[in-house]
């Protein structure tokens, strides 16, 4: 089994692969690139499709009581400083990894009949591998930098599949909201991540923990500065998860392909601010102002959230209230120390959820002969 764990690197190697060479096609032989569907969706989905039995073969792992794995490289060193790069597995990643690459095998199947008639077929496949394979380098961080890195490119990947039919205003203006609202969010990671490493000296999750709790029991940090700190970092999953105030991307980015909308909602972009909430916790776990914050902000999203859904007409704005009803749900949930309970319900919400956003999808096509098409 230990063999599997030095290969995890290939689980977002794999669709970062798939969506390179389709990118290579496309810029240096776009006509011939574009009549090659069958040939693309086929890499695509083959690859998707590897790298979720290498991701079930590490839960499976995992849930036989394997140690957590961690494999680092020195990145860059000046004098005592010292910045690793890897990835990390654990039982956190093992389930992420499975949501998101399931989810992502379903989608891309179901893309191939979605867009069959699009000319912009292929770069969508190209998009989704690229968006994939983020979400994917993202869970396996093994701190907090390479944390920023993916997550900021999972809010670049959005941005090209919210505006993917660019020539519809209604689009257009989406991906530019959702950007410009996540960026309110990453500005808050950023400042919080340079913060936490200002005091602990670190990016590591686990030690970042440990030393600031060290420094509030010496009296070296003030509880309320170290809370401070967290809320800062707690500022991306806000925008991220579609947490009140900064949920008013959300409904928007359903002028996207609706099968980037499944992915979006249920397994990559809103899930990566849980995540982070639930890898960050042994950080917020020692702070109860802070855990006050995560509780208040979920509870009060989930209300807002599930209000504004059952006053909707259409279809998939309704479910994107219901997503951030229940995102609301999994974060009120970490905030009230039901670290279990609010990851079992992300897992949960990931499957169902992707089935209803493909579900909608047969249904507006079905229906686009009734009540036309807009």
């Amino acid at each position: 089994m230990e063999s599997i764990y030095q290969f995890a690197w290939i689980i977002p190697v794999l669709p970062l692969a798939g969506a390179t060479l389709l990118g290579l096609g496309l810029v240096s032989y776009g006509k011939t690139t574009n009549k090659l569907r069958s040939l693309s969706s086929g890499l695509i989905v083959s690859l998707c499709g590897t790298a979720m039995v290498l991701s079930f073969a590490l839960l499976f792992s995992q849930l036989q009581g394997h140690a957590p794995y961690t494999h680092l490289i020195e990145w860059a060193a000046a004098g005592d400083f010292r910045l690793t790069m890897g990835y990390t597995v654990d039982h956190l990643t093992a389930m992420m990894l499975v949501i998101v690459t399931t989810v992502a095998f379903f989608v891309m199947i179901y893309t191939d009949g979605y867009m069959a008639h699009d000319a912009g077929y292929v770069r969508f496949y190209a998009y989704l591998s690229l968006f994939s394979s983020s979400m994917l380098g993202l869970v396996l961080s093994p701190n907090l930098l390479q944390v920023y890195i993916f997550w900021e490119l999972v809010g670049m990947c959005s941005y090209l599949l919210i505006g993917f039919w660019y020539d519809r205003k209604a689009a257009a203006d989406a991906c530019q909201k959702a950007f410009v609202v996540n960026r309110v969010g990453d500005f808050g990671l950023l400042l919080g991540m340079l913060a936490l490493f200002w005091s602990t000296g670190s990016f590591e999750f686990d030690v970042i923990g440990d030393r600031l709790q060290s420094l509030i029991e010496s009296g070296a940090l003030s509880a309320t500065l170290a809370s401070f700190f967290a809320i800062l970092v707690f500022l991306g999953p806000v925008a991220k998860s579609a947490q009140f105030p900064l949920h008013v991307w959300l409904p928007d980015a359903m002028e996207g392909p609706t099968p980037i909308s499944a992915l979006i909602h249920a397994a990559t972009m809103v899930a990566a601010g849980v995540f982070l909430v639930a890898r960050m916790y042994p950080v917020f776990e020692h702070l109860p102002a802070t855990m006050n914050v995560i509780a208040w902000t979920g509870a009060v999203t989930a209300l807002i959230g599930a209000t504004i859904a059952i006053t909707q007409n259409d279809i998939k704005k309704g479910l994107a209230y219901s997503t951030m009803s229940q995102l609301g749900y999994m974060v009120m949930a970490m905030g009230v120390g039901a670290y279990g309970a609010g990851l079992f319900h992300l897992m949960t919400h990931a499957y169902f959820k992707a089935m209803l956003f493909l579900g909608s999808g047969s249904v507006i096509h079905g229906m686009e002969s009734v009540v036309g098409h807009d």
